[in-house]
């Protein structure tokens, strides 16, 4: 099949029964056997074939706490990651504006991994030519992936805790007026995205779950993206709190912490352009090698069979969830006991990969640790998943620490040349309503040039 300019609009996404017939036909058919067929774009989505969201539940006997945990399933996204959703969002809203146009310019993705992977997928589906900028210390599957879909890399010096210098080196390269970079911490299509295609598929995932609302919605800031959700979110079930997760090694939000740490994917040390301040209730903080054992614990599956989880619930998670994944439910498990949530009350959260990037990162556990026996994973999950930790939650519902999140981001971002009265702008709710609403004119443009339909 040829390359095709144009996929689907924000609104297929969410609603992918939407789409023709026999493009959602063909699409499935091609979901699992030929990944790099461009009809995949109409497969970026969080419903199945069936309309329904992917989703899982968590056992009690794993979680410990009365509440709901509800997690949203990115694994099966095209790519294997949500992230290739906002990845397709930027670069379709560029080429509707007529700001990238197909072979003229090359994409930039700076990234940490499931950007930059979305990124190179998108490209090799759309006809771009890709530089994913990175740092030279995260997982050796991420690059096997990039350089699977044909996009090249530009490494940039340290690890997660590094991103900053993949965007200076973004900006450099940005110089080339060839060069396009879709631009995660800084475009609001990766907000418009997880607002309107994560925020209401969150809201359809509680259906008949508990009480059919969201008490709680916890997710680790890499992009802030996927956090948009929570203005969606928000705006159905205003009790909702939404909760921004940190590693404690490098609590930047929270404390200004900018130390290194091993969740992959989350705590870039900065408070991202796009991050909606207004709707962030609370920042709570989990220790980076919980998130990597708990991974541990469920990949291996012994030990929660010892706490009482049915053998076909700990098949069914096996290969679910990523480091960050894991880092989501500990923030879910902590902030539902902090908020003494009970068994009719839902907390939502993310798993934004699967297990499949992360082999190399559990060889690095087992180097560091030595001993990962059934004996060992036993006192891990009693004391990761099971133990009550209400500890570095941190309250930002008032002004003064709405004040701190805005002064971080005029630190973070005035140095790349944004206006103070651009990140002034964004102290308004009306800023983040007006950049929302924008998804029915991009849905339109789409639409209309698409080949055939305009």
């Amino acid at each position: 099949m040829s390359k095709i300019p144009f996929g689907p609009t924000y609104s297929e996404m969410l609603y992918p029964d939407t789409i023709p017939r026999e493009v959602r036909e063909q699409a499935l058919k091609v979901k699992d056997s030929n990944e790099l067929d461009p009809i995949n774009l109409f497969n970026i989505t969080w419903k199945d074939e069936h309309g329904a969201v992917r989703k899982i539940v968590l056992p009690r006997e794993l979680t410990g706490v009365k509440a709901n945990i509800v997690v949203l399933l990115g694994k099966y996204f095209p790519s294997g990651s949500h992230k290739v959703g906002p990845a397709y969002a930027t670069l379709i809203e560029g080429c509707v504006e007529g700001d990238i146009l197909p072979g003229a310019h090359t994409i930039l993705g700076p990234s940490t991994g499931n950007f930059g992977i979305g990124v190179a997928y998108i490209c090799n589906l759309m006809g771009y030519r890709a530089v994913i900028i990175m740092p030279d210390n995260m997982s050796k599957e991420r690059y096997d992936r990039i350089r699977k879909y044909g996009a090249e890399l530009d490494l940039t010096p340290g690890t997660e805790s590094d991103v900053i210098l993949t965007l200076q080196r973004t900006y450099e390269l940005k110089k080339d007026p060839q060069n396009r970079p879709l631009a995660q911490f800084e475009l609001l299509p990766n907000y418009r995205f997880h607002r309107y295609v994560t925020g209401n598929s969150a809201i359809e995932a509680v259906r008949g779950i508990g009480n059919g609302r969201i008490a709680c919605f916890t997710s680790a800031p890499g992009s802030a993206g996927t956090i948009a959700a929570g203005d969606e979110i928000k705006q159905a079930f205003p009790e909702a709190r939404v909760v921004a997760l940190e590693p404690y090694e490098c609590s930047t939000l929270a404390t200004g912490g900018r130390g290194q740490h091993r969740i992959e994917g989350i705590g870039d040390k900065m408070c991202t352009l796009i991050h909606n301040i207004l709707t962030t209730d609370f920042v709570a903080l989990i220790r980076d090698d919980d998130a990597v054992r708990g991974l541990k614990v469920i990949q291996e599956g012994s030990a929660l069979a010892k706490l009482g989880v049915a053998r076909e619930q700990v098949a069914g998670m096996h290969d679910l969830f990523g480091v960050s994944g894991i880092c989501n439910i500990l923030g879910a498990i902590k902030m539902a006991d902090y908020l003494r949530l009970g068994p009719d009350d839902n907390v939502v959260t993310i798993a934004t990969d699967g297990f499949d990037r992360y082999p190399s990162v559990m060889d690095d556990l087992e180097r560091r640790c030595l001993e990962t026996g059934d004996s060992v994973l036993g006192r891990w999950a009693g004391d990761i998943f099971m133990k009550k930790n209400t500890e570095n939650i941190y309250d930002f519902r008032g002004a003064a620490s709405k004040e701190h999140l805005f002064r971080q981001k005029e630190r973070d971002w005035l140095p790349f040349g944004y206006p103070r009265e651009y990140l002034d702008s964004m102290r308004n709710d009306q800023f983040w309503e007006e950049e929302y609403q924008k998804v029915k004119y991009y849905d339109e443009a789409i639409i209309n040039m698409r080949p055939g339909e305009g």
